[in-house]
């Protein structure tokens, strides 16, 4: 029986050279989270910039105002929500929807850039927009019913990007409906104007030219291809933040040739009560039977 020449101690191969590649990682670990350049530490950050607690604008008069910073929430749907309890039905805000490119970002997000709707109702960088004048009115003029505007992300890390989309074509639409896309841009152009139309089609005209109230149903349509802004609950996307809607232009009307609940939109403001809820969370007032009820008792 030979005897054995080395025992499980005994280094073999290019053990040096494996005790130093090991070394070098271990070392490069520690520099870049020194730094703060590890890739969870990058989505980290990028998470903590985006979803920063957003202040939004108090209308005392109740209408909103050019350089308003708002939240467009699309309202849930109750009977779609009854027969359908999915998690997809619910109240959603138009977001922005960074690509993983963005971790990498230093000082703000760049252009382009997705939108997507967020099951977060709560107001923060990702979901504030700020209405901007296109035609030259001046801050704190009301937003009429019918008058082009655009609404942009806010200054310093979320970019200043413009709401924009444009016609559909075969090298450019919405990934999953394949519909008309709506994304972000850093270049305002006639393509990033929108329009608030009255929800109710047999009296936009008369209201057409009056100034928009603020927390009540609306439409808002693309000023360039005439299409509802839209949240389609039925595509999921699949973003940094979870599974979330996909947002499109495009007009969906019902048998009556009424918009449906996908282009409703209410455009969200502050609670003067409240720094911590919206206006949307604020407790409804008593309905008009209820108050006749009492009345009588």
């Amino acid at each position: 029986m030979s005897a054995r020449t080395f025992s499980p101690s005994v280094r073999v191969g290019n053990w040096n050279e494996d005790v130093s590649l090991d070394e070098d990682l271990l070392k490069d670990f520690l520099e870049k989270r020194e730094k703060g350049e590890l890739l969870i530490q990058k989505s980290s950050n990028l998470k903590k910039n985006v979803l920063q607690k957003a202040d939004l604008s108090i209308c005392t008069d109740g209408y909103l105002h050019f350089g308003d910073t708002v939240m467009l929430l699309n309202p849930e749907n109750s009977e779609e929500s009854l027969s359908n309890p999915s998690p997809v039905y619910g109240n959603y805000t138009l977001s922005v929807n960074p690509e993983e490119s963005a971790i990498h970002a230093k000082s703000h997000l760049t252009a382009p850039c997705g939108v997507s709707g967020s099951s977060n109702v709560k107001p923060c960088g990702r979901n504030a927009f700020i209405i901007t004048s296109v035609d030259g009115s001046e801050p704190g003029e009301p937003l009429c019913y019918g008058q082009n505007f655009a609404l942009r992300t806010a200054e310093e890390f979320m970019g200043n990007l413009y709401l924009t989309s444009d016609r559909k074509s075969f090298l450019k639409s919405s990934k999953k409906s394949h519909l008309q896309e709506v994304s972000l841009s850093d270049q305002q152009s006639y393509e990033s104007c929108w329009q608030v139309v009255y929800l109710d089609p047999q009296l936009r005209m008369e209201y057409e030219g009056l100034p928009v109230p603020a927390n009540t149903k609306v439409l808002i349509v693309h000023s360039k291809t005439n299409q509802c802004l839209a949240v389609l609950r039925k595509y999921i996307l699949w973003t940094l933040f979870g599974k979330e809607c996909e947002i499109t232009a495009h007009t969906h009307l019902n048998g009556h040739r009424v918009e449906e609940n996908e282009n409703h939109w209410i455009i969200v403001t502050g609670n003067p009560s409240d720094d911590i809820n919206t206006m949307f969370d604020r407790p409804k007032p008593p309905s008009e039977d209820q108050n006749e009820s009492k009345s009588a008792c």
